[in-house]
């Protein structure tokens, strides 16, 4: 749309409507109907939110834009690990099945992503951006807690896109120099922020990766054991969730891994992820609902 057109008015706005939309028209056949969200000046459309005085975006665009789905992200002892699967889907197709959903924020810090790809890899380079110039400006980097925080405030400003179905969220994990530890921390749409504790997922699969983790997660783990554990999560989450893609065998396609450590940001090299990613498969080959957690039955005083 021309910038004519939006600063010419409303009569303009209407006449471009008649003309090149008129089923987006108030008291059009296509704008009644059930599932449809308006607000006074607005237009609606079902199954869509509307934007006060103007149009609405229908909910089934939303969902056919290409979608990222889950990350897992677990701390170990000396640092963090993030993982991501490669699938990106748009309604019920297969966008892209190499897509990348984790990637370095800066020396000592990771970020994924999941929601609408194009507004989460916008989000990101924005992010890496703002950490650099804060850098090269203050001749130090930002504390993890900052960063942190500074996430949040971009999430939070992308709240008008979310409430059109245009929703991204990320989770962001590094390694706290001061504290000596990784750190993991989610997000809400409004820019909530939350520290989690040991391992975290989001995502369409997150429910299934979360479930995995709390049965196959230790305190203390190192760092090969909480890959392995993340590995097992995303295959477990790939295994229910239809838009989570699971190992690639054929196309040698695996999840994507980086761990951050005092030593930094690590991203593991396609071999190195994808022995980890075999390691899964050989097992499920043999159980195919994989690993157990192991059973401790109550005993008798007397034992």
């Amino acid at each position: 749309m021309s910038a004519a057109y939006l600063s010419a008015g409303t009569s303009s706005f209407s006449e471009l409507l008649t003309s090149t939309a008129p089923e987006l028209l108030p008291g059009s056949g296509g704008l009644s109907g059930s599932g449809g969200l308006s607000v006074p000046g607005g237009l609606s459309v079902p199954g869509g939110l509307s934007v006060p005085g103007g149009l609405s975006v229908p909910g089934g665009l939303a969902r056919e834009l290409p979608h990222g789905t889950t990350i897992v992200a677990a701390s170990f002892n000396g640092g963090v690990v993030m993982t991501g699967d490669r699938r990106a889907t748009a309604g019920n197709m297969i966008a892209q099945r190499d897509i990348q959903k984790v990637f370095r924020s800066d020396e000592f810090s990771c970020i994924g992503i999941a929601g609408v790809a194009g507004i989460g890899i916008d989000l990101v380079r924005l992010f890496q951006v703002e950490l650099e110039h804060y850098e090269k400006l203050e001749g130090r980097a930002l504390s993890l807690e900052g960063k942190a925080n500074r996430l949040a405030g971009m999430v939070r400003a992308n709240l008008g896109g979310a409430m059109q179905g245009l929703v991204v969220v990320p989770l962001f994990a590094g390694y706290d120099t001061d504290e000596g530890a990784g750190r993991i921390f989610s997000y809400d749409v409004a820019g909530g922020r939350y520290e989690e504790q040991r391992h975290y997922s989001i995502g369409s699969g997150s429910v299934f990766a979360r479930g995995a983790l709390k049965k196959l997660y230790s305190d203390g783990m190192e760092a090969p054991a909480a890959i392995l554990a993340c590995m097992q999560a995303l295959y477990d989450a790939a295994d229910d969730d239809s838009a989570t893609g699971g190992p690639d065998l054929t196309r040698r396609i695996w999840p994507l891994v980086a761990t951050v450590t005092a030593d930094g940001y690590r991203r593991l090299p396609e071999e190195e992820a994808g022995s980890y990613a075999e390691a899964v498969i050989n097992e499920r080959m043999r159980e195919p609902d994989g690993p157990t957690s192991p059973m401790r039955p109550p005993t008798s005083d007397s034992e």
